[in-house]
């Protein structure tokens, strides 16, 4: 077997494989998007299934053949914005779970965590896959050969087709990155990383300790072995503008990246984040004014870029705002009304060139 792995964004590099079979569809996404009606038409290329944006579901349906579930993991890292290594406090936005506040528990090895959240979603989808998601703090933040015991023992569990791996762009020694493109010559696997913004003056803000440099670098040596990226950008940051926020949804379109998460800026309980609320530095976005934003990105971002989230959620004890984020069905419920009322669809105006 072989895993075509993207060369940049259209070709597709072939790696031997020992477990799955998977195919690039950026060719397809692109020829088709070029060959869609005009822009004034209300129907769009038929490519997503029901939807007029390409969903996580989707991919995953067309590269295995049915639903794929991502279990969230909490291996018991930190972050070096935390511990003092790189600087202190954290990101102001993340809560102390390290925005894994859905994860399993740290107190749980992680074959119980991984048992533990697989068992109430395989009660839906009995015959799910599952891809085990190291989401809380910064999960390559740790000796290769403790990675390395982590990562496989979560690909030897049963019906796991590959892993999803959160991290810093900061935190990508070459040793984790060789060790990366090992796992990549053999699963399906995608890197995340925070990106959150592309202005400098909110990176200081937030404190997110690393510049945009940094992460225009981790993509390039990712993407050097044929690592997916996943991108993650927050709309609603303290003193960003629409026209700030879209400045960043572009920058990603832009990037070599093959997928992007977009997440609504939550504000939660006991994070730094709550003082500068208090303080008068941030506003919470209307839904209407989200949902808006949202679509405009859409638009924007190359057909083949797979959007694994467009909105996320909190624990309800811990949300200070937007409350209406707790309804996330409705919230992307309008996401597709507003699709369909602008006769739109992901890629409707992105410039290839």
């Amino acid at each position: 077997m072989s895993i075509l792995l993207p060369s940049g964004r259209g070709g597709a590099q072939a790696r031997p494989a020992a477990a799955v079979s998977i195919t690039d569809s950026s060719a397809e996404c692109t020829a088709a998007v070029l060959q869609a009606p005009g822009k004034d038409d209300a129907e769009p290329p038929l490519l997503w299934s029901d939807k007029r944006f390409h969903t996580w579901n989707h991919e995953m349906r067309r590269q295995f053949g049915g639903k794929v579930f991502k279990v969230m993991l909490d291996a018991g890292f930190t972050c070096p914005n935390r511990d003092g290594s790189i600087a202190k406090g954290g990101c102001t936005f993340c809560s102390a779970r390290g925005s894994g506040d859905f994860a399993g528990s740290r107190r749980d090895d992680l074959v119980v965590q991984f048992h533990k959240i697989r068992d109430l979603q395989h009660q839906k989808w009995p015959n799910a896959s599952y891809i085990g998601y190291f989401q809380a703090y910064t999960n390559t933040y740790a000796p290769v050969e403790e990675l390395r015991e982590y990562y496989e023992t979560i690909l030897q569990q049963p019906g796991v087709v590959g892993l999803s791996i959160a991290t810093r762009p900061d935190c990508l020694p070459d040793d984790v990155v060789d060790y990366l493109a090992e796992l990549n010559e053999r699963t399906y696997l995608w890197v995340e990383m925070g990106l959150q913004t592309v202005h400098e003056s909110t990176s200081e803000l937030i404190n997110r300790a690393h510049d945009t440099a940094c992460y225009l670098d981790a993509v390039k040596r990712l993407r050097a072995n044929g690592i997916r990226v996943c991108a993650h950008i927050i709309y609603g940051l303290p003193q960003e503008t629409h026209g700030m926020m879209l400045e960043t949804g572009k920058a990603v379109a832009a990037m070599d990246v093959q997928g992007i998460k977009i997440h609504l800026l939550h504000l939660m309980r006991k994070t730094p984040m709550v003082r500068q609320y208090e303080a008068g530095l941030l506003r919470f976005l209307e839904r209407d004014e989200y949902v808006k934003l949202v679509v405009d990105t859409l638009e924007l971002l190359p057909p083949e870029m797979i959007v694994h989230r467009l909105t996320g959620d909190a624990p309800r004890d811990l949300l200070i705002g937007p409350m209406w984020s707790l309804k996330k069905w409705e919230v992307l419920n309008a996401i597709d009304a507003e699709l369909k009322a602008r006769g739109t669809w992901q890629g409707r105006l992105w410039n290839r060139d």
